[in-house]
């Protein structure tokens, strides 16, 4: 695909379909085997693409912030609110990505976005599996960190991260609370600033004013596993 389209078109051409993009959505089947679709929204970049419903349950929380998000103000924003509801398959294990995940890949290819936001939602017995000071060493990744009303932020599976975006992309995997409507609320504003977001840069800059320690961490974090910044 010509990225420049996306400037330059008032139509964006994926996996065969046309999606209106004019703040109007088509959900298009990319998969005919499976129930995948995927909403696009505005013209141009940034392209912004956020995920949901990534494996098993996590659907019940996740899915319904990504239909009721508005389209942005400038750019592109592509949804994606439901990619499986079936067994539970981590994101950092790469038989995600050969299987379910597939599909993500085919839109990151297609769309290449230069922020990539993934939901995912938790239960409170693995809070400290996921932001304990163990979890690199145990697992791997950077822990999360905490945000507020039970809202993480980290980032991205390591192998997606590498492979599929340049350094100046912002990739960000949040994770809510389940059952939580906070974290849902929370999670929702979050979502109405970042579809408005034109950089990595910028994000940077708010959440050095809004969460001074969470972003210091971030930093910290990609700076020991990714490289300078």
């Amino acid at each position: 695909m010509n990225t420049d389209g996306i400037e330059n078109s008032d139509r964006i051409k994926s996996f065969g379909d046309s999606f209106p993009s004019k703040h109007e959505s088509t959900e298009t089947r990319l998969d005919t085997h499976l129930d995948f679709g995927i909403e696009i929204y505005g013209r141009g970049r940034p392209v912004r693409l956020f995920v949901a419903g990534l494996h098993g349950d996590e659907w019940k929380d996740t899915t319904g912030l990504l239909k009721r998000i508005k389209p942005p103000e400038t750019g592109t924003l592509a949804l994606i609110p439901l990619v499986d509801c079936g067994r539970y398959i981590s994101t950092l294990n790469p038989e995600y990505y050969s299987g379910t995940g597939k599909k993500i890949l085919r839109t990151i290819e297609e769309l290449k976005p230069e922020i990539y936001i993934e939901l995912h939602s938790y239960s409170s017995k693995n809070l400290e599996k996921l932001t304990g000071k163990n979890r690199l060493k145990l697992i791997g990744v950077p822990a999360y960190s905490i945000l507020t009303e039970g809202v993480l932020l980290g980032s991205v599976s390591p192998w997606v991260r590498r492979k599929y975006f340049p350094k100046e992309a912002l990739c960000l995997s949040f994770e809510l609370r389940k059952g939580s409507m906070e974290s849902r609320e929370f999670t929702a504003r979050m979502l109405g600033i970042l579809k408005e977001i034109q950089s990595r840069d910028e994000f940077i800059e708010y959440m050095k004013k809004e969460f001074p320690a969470q972003a210091r961490k971030a930093m910290e974090d990609y700076r020991q596993f990714y490289g300078e910044i």
